[in-house]
């Protein structure tokens, strides 16, 4: 069958995050689901060719950061070509809450949500920094209970026909 690819810890990384955006982390979530796992250089030209204009602008930065960062590290490296974007996480960022007024003296609330992006690059194409990618928890198994508890309690109708455990 599939065999499943260990991580690769010789292969190179270069991380970059962005913090406080004000994006809602459900529209950068669909941008960012495009792009991961792709080419460096074709997940650029997808930022910069995406229709959410708010999100691709701070994400083609950031990948642009997060490239410049393994040049640093790596001089080695030439082109976009020769990296993989591994990981492409959104995260929550702060949620401001603003008030609307409505009729008859009510206001209702409005969240103005933020998100926090963070992209890691790698070398290799099947670098996943936590492990497999789809190995999933293991099951722990439990202790057996000890009911010795259970066997020492007697009933008050048991006590009262002498068959108590108590002798």
């Amino acid at each position: 069958m599939g065999e499943r690819k260990l991580p690769n810890n010789n292969a190179f990384v270069a991380t970059a995050k962005a913090r406080s955006l004000r994006v809602t982390p459900q529209k950068a979530r669909r941008v960012v689901n495009m792009i991961r796992g792709a080419r460096l250089d074709e997940a650029l030209n997808i930022c910069k060719f995406s229709p959410q204009v708010a999100v691709s602008e701070d994400l083609y930065s950031l990948l642009n950061s997060a490239f410049a960062n393994a040049k640093q590290k790596n001089p080695n490296i030439r082109d976009a070509k020769e990296l993989w974007v591994a990981e492409a996480l959104v995260d929550e960022g702060f949620t401001m809450k603003r008030y609307r007024p409505r009729a008859q003296g009510r206001g209702y609330q409005i969240l103005k949500r933020s998100s926090q992006i963070s992209v890691v690059l790698s070398d290799d194409r099947n670098y996943r920094s936590h492990g497999p990618s789809k190995g999933g928890k293991k099951p722990v198994a439990k202790a057996p209970v000890d009911n010795a508890a259970d066997t020492a309690t007697v009933t008050k109708t048991e006590e009262a026909n002498g068959e108590g455990g108590a002798e």
